[in-house]
């Protein structure tokens, strides 16, 4: 990295520094060679050559200067020292707002226990049974091809996100068959509250015959004997303490 350029004074205090002790050294150095002036040393301002009271005021103006140049070095601080301040001050700046994201957001049970404070009615069993009516409910939709009855189970950006992948199968000529569908669980892994909202993340793995056929019902992708089992995350999100859970986000383990 660049070091910082030197402060445009103390080049200037430093060139005048520079300057003065030359031409003091210079004069000296000319009069040990015989090529004073007819004053000789003990001479005043008006004789040809350099006398004492030129050399104390010389001397004396050169302690001054060398004091204030080495005062303005003191004053700027070097490029290391200015780093460590900015690392600091950079360090010290919060990622995001903690307060809206708890550190406990993996551990389930705290998040369960921060969103029956809003909801004291909220059932662990009760939530899973509804995850699996909704697994379902998606399912067939998706099967069908007409995402449009389930489209208050999701959030706005994950419902455009499959209506989109279901239209562009449909341009294709393809259709994703999924039969003898068999739930295997489904268990809370995350859970917290967030601007002012309730998240909870389930693990759903089940047993599905899964293909692609085309328009005519021909085999395309996939086996229509041999069953898959399959686990996807899904998150769920709600206005905290109340209102219908909606499905915001669906992942692949990684």
């Amino acid at each position: 990295m660049t070091q910082p350029s030197p402060s445009p004074m103390g080049g200037f205090f430093r060139n005048v520094a520079g300057g003065l002790a030359g031409g003091f050294l210079g004069a000296m150095l000319f009069r040990g060679l015989g090529f004073g002036g007819m004053g000789g040393m003990g001479g005043g301002f008006g004789g040809g050559g350099i006398g004492i009271l030129e050399i104390l005021l010389l001397a004396g103006l050169g302690f001054v200067i060398y004091k204030m140049v080495k005062s303005k070095k003191q004053e700027t601080p070097s490029y290391d020292d200015y780093r460590g301040r900015q690392d600091n001050t950079y360090d010290s700046q919060p990622v995001r707002d903690i307060s809206s994201a708890p550190s406990y957001r993996d551990d389930p049970a705290a998040g369960l226990s921060d969103i029956r404070r809003l909801d004291p009615s909220f059932d662990e069993r009760a939530f899973g049974e509804q995850v699996t009516d909704i697994f379902f409910k998606v399912q067939a939709a998706w099967m069908n091809r007409d995402m449009n009855p389930v489209r208050n189970l999701f959030g706005p950006e994950l419902f455009e996100q499959l209506r989109s992948d279901l239209e562009k199968m449909k341009a294709a000529g393809r259709i994703n068959r999924l039969e003898n569908i068999a739930m295997r669980g489904v268990e809370i892994t995350e859970a917290w509250q967030e601007q002012g909202r309730d998240y909870i993340t389930v693990s759903v793995t089940a047993n599905v015959l899964d293909f692609v056929t085309d328009d005519a019902g021909n085999l395309v992708e996939g086996s229509k004997t041999d069953p898959v089992k399959f686990m996807e995350y899904w998150t769920f999100v709600r206005q905290a303490g109340t209102g219908m859970w909606q499905l915001s986000a669906i992942q692949q383990p990684d």
